[in-house]
């Protein structure tokens, strides 16, 4: 059962779910020490290691993860946070209604063109169908340009190099005019917060 629905008018439907700490671990275990995700910084993890930070992902009180899937297909990992109590704690300002994001898509042999903006876009629709959601709020890695572009695409602004205890980040905020915007995206009228 799904908790957001998104159709992307050129690639279809997006759904995503509540993450399964037990069930999906194996399958995220190969996505997140997959190569191309080495900005995920699991490259090491072995699959208890992936199953024991869902799980306690699943159990904070600030932070959860979602399994995203593209036309019924597992095809990419979305985490949402609270800024204000996960990942960003004194390292900026936080305002009411920011809420901190990540994605991950599932590394294909054969890329797809247009998928991944497909997925931030989705991604961010799900989150701004909260009305409580103001800001998204993101922290990517300085070196990571593809994510960076990404960001641009639907809206964020940077704020500035921040330093975390594993990288140097680049904190964006993205608030729901500015993703419109961009996007010609409805926030907060497609499918139903989670």
């Amino acid at each position: 059962m799904s908790a957001f629905t998104r159709v992307d008018d050129a690639l279809g439907e997006f759904t995503l779910r509540p993450l399964d700490p037990d069930a999906d671990a194996a399958l995220l275990h190969r996505w997140v020490t997959h190569p191309k995700s080495a900005f995920w910084l699991m490259q090491d993890a072995d699959l208890a290691a992936v199953a024991a930070e869902y799980r306690r992902i699943a159990d904070h009180p600030h932070h959860d993860a979602y399994l995203g899937s593209w036309r019924g297909t597992p095809a990419f990992l979305a985490e949402r946070y609270d800024p204000a109590h996960v990942e960003l704690v004194g390292l900026y300002d936080p305002e009411p209604g920011d809420v901190g994001m990540h994605f991950l898509c599932a590394p294909a042999d054969t890329p797809v063109h247009g998928f991944t903006r497909a997925v931030i876009t989705t991604v961010m629709a799900w989150l701004f169908a909260d009305p409580a959601t103001r800001r998204v709020v993101v922290e990517p890695d300085v070196r990571n340009t593809a994510v960076h572009a990404l960001n641009a695409a639907v809206g964020f602004t940077v704020v500035g190099p921040i330093r975390k205890p594993e990288k140097e980040a680049l904190l964006s905020v993205c608030t729901r005019d500015q993703f419109r915007a961009a996007t010609g995206a409805p926030a907060g009228k497609e499918g139903a917060p989670a």
